[in-house]
């Protein structure tokens, strides 16, 4: 069974989410510490946990997703895995960095490619991958169906989407995914978002003035 841990890191507020087994194998999932302090409090939890890093994912390569890739794969010899639509995000992301004032370096080693045909699994447990561009050209969402959750970056928020208006972005795309990928899973799935707090997919039926 996974644990789900969320850190919120950065000035642009992003959450950056550790999945664990009783074994204490780790997916770290968007790792956007930014500053050496919140790298400290990640790998203080790990150590201090005796969790093993095995896997990292990006739900998609915005800077603030990507800002600790490269000391995650420096530090747990962990490559990159992305859709391979999100290389171009991933190769722009220091540029939009300098844009914003939040200058870093970036992961540079290949990247292992997923495609939503895909499972992810770790130990007894499984990641289903639900491809919902819009936000940016290849997010992926990584749904937990035992435990109905669903990581779901910067697709799908508390009574909000993700914005649009960046290069990849659409906004009926987005709409559509959400409508026809993420609201057919069942009400009670939890909603781990890039930002903010975590939401269900039955509230946003409801509630989500951006789909009703």
């Amino acid at each position: 069974m996974f644990t789900v841990k969320a850190f919120t890191f950065s000035p642009v507020q992003e959450n950056t989410y550790l999945l664990y087994n009783e074994q204490g194998e780790t997916i770290v999932i968007d790792p956007g510490c930014y500053f050496q302090e919140e790298r400290d409090v990640l790998h203080s939890f790990i150590t201090q946990n005796q969790l093993r890093p095995v896997l990292l994912l990006n739900t998609h390569c915005h800077l603030d997703h990507v800002f600790g890739n490269k000391w995650i794969h420096e530090t747990w010899n962990l490559l990159l895995h992305i859709h391979p639509n999100e290389k171009q995000v991933l190769d722009y992301a220091p540029a939009s960095g300098l844009m914003w004032g939040l200058p870093f370096d970036n992961y540079t080693g290949e990247p292992v490619y997923l495609n939503e045909a895909e499972r992810l699994q770790l130990g007894e447990d499984e990641l289903v991958l639900i491809y919902a561009p819009g936000h940016s050209p290849g997010h992926l969402c990584f749904y937990c169906k035992k435990q109905q959750f669903l990581i779901g970056g910067d697709v799908l928020f508390y009574e909000s989407i993700g914005r649009t208006d960046l290069p990849g972005g659409d906004h009926a795309t987005l709409i559509s995914n959400i409508q026809n990928k993420l609201f057919c899973l069942p009400d009670e799935t939890v909603v781990y978002s890039g930002h903010g707090p975590a939401t269900t997919i039955g509230h946003e039926k409801k509630h989500n003035p951006f789909l009703s």
